[in-house]
């Protein structure tokens, strides 16, 4: 931590909030046990970004899978950069569901899903199908209230990226 500004700083400066984080990407109070955060501005191809994703979406980490696609959406060429972008957002529109923020969990699924909608299947990714689960989770949490029901378990709730398994 930086002591004039008392903000946590990377080795070139930067600001980086170093406190541990829970599966959902939560801050905890310093010195917590946490999740172990994925390394920023790592370069991956398609389907390794993909299955790192999918490996973090199904353990319940949406949070983490968001960092993941948030690579990719910065590294990949200019053409692909708004459907990782939109993969991003699915993410995190899943973890502020699993927080219980319902309606910022539907408005990022939709918009996940409008970016990524004209895509086609690049990578063997399930456009479709990720566009679907999105509006249709989407949906159900701009819907009535049922906590006994209505709960976002963001493992269970993890959708298939690709349609090869």
């Amino acid at each position: 931590m930086d002591k004039a500004s008392g903000r946590d700083r990377d080795t070139e400066g930067r600001a980086r909030n170093a406190r541990p984080r829970d599966g959902l990407g939560r801050p905890l109070p310093y010195g917590s046990p946490g999740v172990e955060r994925q390394a920023e501005g790592v370069v991956r191809a398609p389907d390794q970004t993909l299955a790192e994703a999918q490996r973090l979406l199904d353990a319940g980490m949406p949070f983490h899978a968001h960092e993941v696609f948030e690579d990719a959406w910065k590294s990949g060429p200019a053409a692909e950069r708004e459907l990782w972008r939109g993969l991003a957002q699915l993410a995190v529109g899943l973890t502020h569901a699993a927080r219980g923020n319902r309606a910022g969990g539907a408005r990022l699924l939709l918009r996940g899903a409008d970016r990524i909608s004209g895509y086609g299947e690049p990578y063997a990714i399930d456009v479709a199908g990720l566009t679907a689960w999105a509006r249709e989770l989407a949906a159900r949490l701009e819907g009535p209230v049922d906590t006994a029901v209505d709960t976002v378990d963001a493992g269970a709730e993890a959708p298939r990226l690709t349609s090869v398994p």
